[in-house]
């Protein structure tokens, strides 16, 4: 949803001729397909992190537009809510000791962003959800003044015709910490609740022919990076999932009424439901089942860019793709005046140091590449429903649900990963090239992260435990929480590193 809006309404004619636009694009892709126009080289990384401030009090302040504007962009932009910022760092391969130069230069990045948040009084936090925020932190007006929020937060809730609704209930399954889990519920009238999410987005480039092994082989990873990496246990001051991201960003985005809902409409934030060979499977779906949020086309027509030796933009094609919202999303871009499409996951929550995020990255970017190139792959011996399960089991419980793997059976995420993945990550990388020394350094921090079974999620539960524990209540032991979330996030310390209060 990057693309900028300048239209304010939109007519029924609107929306019949972008539904026509998005299928003409979708068949001149085809054609690009077939006559194998988009890039296949050496693929890219990319890393987005989405980024949260707040004042000394650590509530959410909406000083993201003067903050953006002290720091004169470059690689930050806008994001939906007022107090958020969003970074996106250049592509980069992944070979040798790039990761290692990445973790120096967002390090730098969010350094910048600290200097300038601090002239305008306010804190940069590196965290899936503020866990100080209150529902009246996210009425309208905590939205940001760009149109295409503007507008998008208009045509969904005209879509839904009813207020956003929250309904969450937590669970933790293992007993063991003191903080019991609740219920929550509230209204909103805004789609401001989505804000309340703050990621990290991975993107990797594939060779078109590759597209579906790569996406199939995300689809069966997003649970476990879900285990190891949660980071957000709190919302509106209620303990809820081990990752309430998840939970939160599906239910603030639903434009169905419970009746749609019942009557099988799939979710604009979709798992998705199926094994694919092709990324037009996934292209097609998004025009089969969804009708459109932002009607917006362009004089342009994809089939006359062929004709002519263009590279075709796809406006049409690519508008309604940031409109839904895939956890492993397809994307089609040109860089360089070379058509391309990437993988972007959307699974993990931004957070909770700088090491963790890569450690995050390389782990996922390493089991990649060894499941899409084993000998058998792993989605052929696993149904989607299973990947699925996983996938809502992580986000709920963390490392304490079971996970179904192929081979193995049901198995705790940690010894999932100590005893099967780890070895497969570090395969992965030395077949992606990158130095041995760095995929030791970065998939360390897994391994201690699963020996300690210490997760951003499980250190802010256990931390406000402590602190309640003392005497504190709830609004004051999160605030507390957060307080020393920030020094040792600020201090790049990894989190299975991080101390809780005796």
């Amino acid at each position: 949803m990057g693309q900028d809006v300048d239209r304010t309404t939109f007519s029924r004619r609107d929306r019949q001729t972008y539904r026509a636009k998005v299928q003409r694009c979708l068949d001149a892709l085809a054609v690009m397909l077939k006559e194998r126009t988009l890039a296949c080289d050496e693929p890219m990384t990319g890393l987005e992190v989405e980024l949260n401030l707040v004042d000394h009090d650590l509530c959410p302040t909406p000083a993201g537009a003067r903050v953006l504007a002290a720091m004169g962009a470059g690689e930050f932009q806008s994001e939906l809510g007022r107090w958020n910022l969003e970074l996106n760092l250049p592509p980069r391969p992944l070979l040798g000791d790039q990761w290692r130069r990445l973790e120096s230069v967002l390090l730098d990045e969010l350094g910048t962003v600290r200097a300038a948040a601090d002239d305008h009084g306010a804190q940069l936090a590196v965290i899936g959800i503020l866990p100080t925020l209150q529902k009246q932190h996210l009425g309208v007006d905590a939205l940001s003044t760009d149109q295409r929020y503007t507008m998008l937060n208009e045509q969904m809730l005209t879509a839904r015709g009813e207020p956003i609704r929250l309904d969450i209930t937590g669970d933790d399954p293992s007993g063991r910490h003191d903080v019991s889990p609740e219920h929550l519920v509230a209204d909103f009238d805004s789609i401001a609740p989505e804000a309340a999410c703050t990621s990290m987005q991975l993107h990797l480039q594939v060779p078109p022919d590759s597209f579906a092994a790569y996406w199939n082989a995300a689809q069966c990873l997003a649970g476990v990076q879900l285990a190891v990496g949660a980071n957000s246990p709190f919302l509106l001051g209620s303990r809820l999932w081990a990752e309430t991201r998840i939970p939160l960003f599906e239910q603030s985005c639903d434009v169905r009424t419970p009746e749609l809902r019942n009557q099988g409409v799939r979710p604009r934030v979709w798992f998705g439901e199926r094994w694919i060979t092709s990324v037009l499977d996934l292209f097609a779906e998004n025009g089969r089942y969804f009708p459109a949020l932002m009607p917006v086309t362009e004089d342009t027509d994809p089939f006359a860019d062929l004709a002519e030796g263009r590279i075709p933009q796809l406006d049409e094609l690519r508008m309604h793709n940031g409109t839904i919202w895939r956890w492993n999303r397809p994307v089609y871009d040109i860089a360089g005046g070379v058509p391309h499409l990437r993988v972007e996951n959307r699974v993990l929550p931004a957070g909770p140091s700088v090491v963790d995020m890569v450690a995050n990255a390389l782990f996922f970017y390493g089991l990649l590449r060894e499941l899409v190139e084993a000998e058998r792959p792993l989605w052929s011996s696993m149904s989607f429903e299973a990947a699925e399960e996983n996938f809502t089991t992580a986000a709920r419980h963390g490392l304490d649900g079971p996970l179904y793997w192929p081979g193995t059976g049901w198995i705790r995420p940690d010894e999932l990963v100590l005893r099967k993945l780890l070895p497969q990550a570090a395969a992965g990388l030395a077949r992606w090239g990158v130095h041995p020394e760095v995929a030791d350094h970065y998939l360390t921090v897994i391994e201690r992260r699963c020996v300690q079974r210490r997760t951003g999620a499980s250190w802010q539960l256990d931390t406000v435990a402590a602190l309640q524990a003392r005497g504190l209540e709830r609004p004051a032991a999160l605030r507390g929480m957060l307080a020393r979330y920030l020094e040792f996030s600020t201090a790049n310390e990894p989190v299975h590193a991080w101390t809780t209060p005796a």
